[in-house]
Parts: structure tokens; C-alpha cells; sequence
């Protein structure tokens, strides 16, 4: 059996190389504020999969995206191994974008604290009066830049996307930028309707794109977890605070409220972490996992 080693880590994913496709695989890490837990979430990475392969799957009309297969029987030999099981994607090679595409349908988060201050989200004026979680009169794009492991991303203007992108990619960067965000709306805005419909909220979520060998852009990484997005239930939402959810915010909020954890949750937190990832992705897609 022919053993691989990652070429690339992130802070929850690695990345095998697969001759013509990659193997990305989803492990049970999780990451908060930048940085990777002490902890692993048992069958995390098999949501974050196989919830990746719905929307995938959903949304292949509004942009084409670099998914082959999440079938164990699919990969190689080395990745049908037990502890792979489920949490493997093979896709197709991208030239990564180093673009970090976020939507937001509702302000909250770091978004409702710039707006107290300014006004404004990310140098997007905003209409006064807004309540904390209210739903925008329309989603807002405010991309940031892709940093390195242990580095925090940088929110950008819309130009200044332009501005990257032009750098890597002489006379192609207005283009680039504009399908990058086009897209991006497109994609959350039919996502987050069918999501409704199932009982949850996407306040707001994140996709990343590459090129393939033609220059056509197609959508990459993952999509619509409960890693990138912010999933709340319908059910009692109101705005005017902040509202439950089924993503790693539970966490955010453990570790704010214990700052000398060490980056160590207590198994409780483990637990209902998982059970909140595992409620989303059935909600969704209808399918126990």
C-alpha cells in the first residue's frame, strides 16, 4: 500500500497530492480565533465532508466546483483505511485564488461591532438603526485575505480585491474579482433560501475559488459547513441579540468566557459541539449521518 503524506496542512484540513486530483481530507480538529484546539470533535470531519458534497451537489447550476467523489471506494488504497472513513474528497487540481469570498445576510459578529462604531461593515454603509442579527436589506460581499497558518486573515474592500488579484494575474483582476463576488452572492443567496425552508438560518458563510487549466473559475475548499458559516434556527429567531447556533460559535463563546483555558474544552462542550454539526447537517439534508 502506497503511503501518502500531506502536502499541505491547514488548520483543519490536509491536502495529498493524487497524481491528477487531490484527496482533501477533513479531520476531527477544530480551530477558533486563528488557532487549533487541544481537542479533536469525534466524526467532524465526516459532517464537514459530506455536508460540503450536498451543497456541492446543490448548487453545480450556479457555479461549477471541484468535486470527483466522496465515495471511500473511490480513493486509494491508503485513504480506505478505517480512520478516513467518510471524511475524504477527491477533487480536482485548482489554481487556489488567495481570496477569502464571506456573505453576510445578517449582521452580527464582527460586523455588528464595526457598525456600532461606523456605520459601516468593511467600508460598506449600512442603513441606521439596525438591530444586532437583523437580516440585511440585501447580502453584502466583504472579502479578506487568505492569510497563512497562525496568521489572521485582513478584511478588504472590494477594490482592493481587484488590486490582489491584478498583481497575480496581469489584466485579469477586475474580472476575477467581479465573478469572485458575483458569484458569491448568487451562491449564498440560493443556498440560504433552500436552507430556510429546512428550518436554518445562514447568517453569513464563506467560499474560496481556484482556476482550473482553462482560467474558468470553480468553486473549492469547502461549502456551507458549520466550520465556515453561521447556522441559526428559525425556530425563535428574533433580532435584537445574539442568537444560538448550530456552529463553533458554541465554542467561541466557552473559550471567551474561560480565557485561561489553554485552548482545552471540556468534554460537555466536545459533546454538544458535535450534536449541534450533526442536528445541522440532518436538518439539512434531510439524512442522518
Amino acid at each position: 500500500m502506497t503511503e501518502f503524506k500531506p502536502i499541505k496542512e491547514g488548520k483543519v484540513r490536509e491536502i495529498y497530492d493524487n497524481g491528477d486530483s487531490l484527496i482533501m481530507v477533513a479531520t476531527d480538529r477544530i480551530s477558533a480565533f486563528d488557532y487549533i484546539l487541544k481537542n479533536k470533535i469525534t466524526n467532524k470531519g465526516k459532517v464537514l465532508t459530506q455536508m460540503s458534497k450536498f451543497w456541492f451537489d446543490y448548487t453545480r447550476d450556479v457555479v461549477p466546483n471541484h468535486l470527483i467523489s466522496v465515495d471511500n471506494k473511490d480513493m486509494p488504497e491508503y485513504f480506505q483505511q478505517p480512520e478516513f472513513e467518510g471524511k475524504c474528497t477527491m477533487c480536482r487540481k485548482l489554481t487556489m485564488l488567495p481570496i477569502e469570498c464571506i456573505v453576510r445576510g445578517y449582521i452580527t459578529g464582527s460586523g455588528w461591532a464595526s457598525y456600532q462604531k461606523t456605520g459601516k461593515v468593511c467600508g460598506i454603509q449600512l442603513p441606521e438603526g439596525l438591530q444586532e442579527s437583523q437580516k440585511l436589506p440585501e447580502p453584502i460581499y466583504t472579502p479578506s485575505t487568505k492569510a497563512e497558518l497562525g496568521d489572521h486573515d485582513e478584511n478588504i474592500t472590494f477594490e482592493q480585491s481587484i488590486t490582489v488579484l491584478e498583481k497575480l494575474f496581469p489584466g485579469k483582476g477586475e474580472e476575477y474579482a467581479t465573478k469572485l463576488r458575483d458569484n458569491t452572492i448568487a451562491l449564498y443567496k440560493k443556498c440560504a433560501e433552500y436552507a430556510l425552508s429546512r428550518g436554518i438560518i445562514i447568517a453569513d458563510t464563506k467560499f474560496e475559488f481556484g482556476l482550473d487549466e482553462e482560467g474558468n473559475v470553480i468553486l473549492g475548499d469547502e461549502m456551507l459547513t458549520p466550520d465556515s458559516s453561521r447556522f441559526w434556527p428559525l425556530e425563535g429567531y428574533e433580532p435584537g441579540h445574539s442568537q444560538p447556533s448550530f456552529d463553533k460559535q458554541f465554542v467561541r463563546d466557552w473559550l471567551k468566557a474561560n480565557p485561561v483555558s489553554n485552548y482545552d474544552l471540556p468534554q460537555d462542550v466536545i459533546d454538544k459541539t458535535i450534536a449541534k454539526y450533526l442536528e445541522a447537517y440532518e436538518l439539512l439534508t434531510g439524512k442522518k449521518l
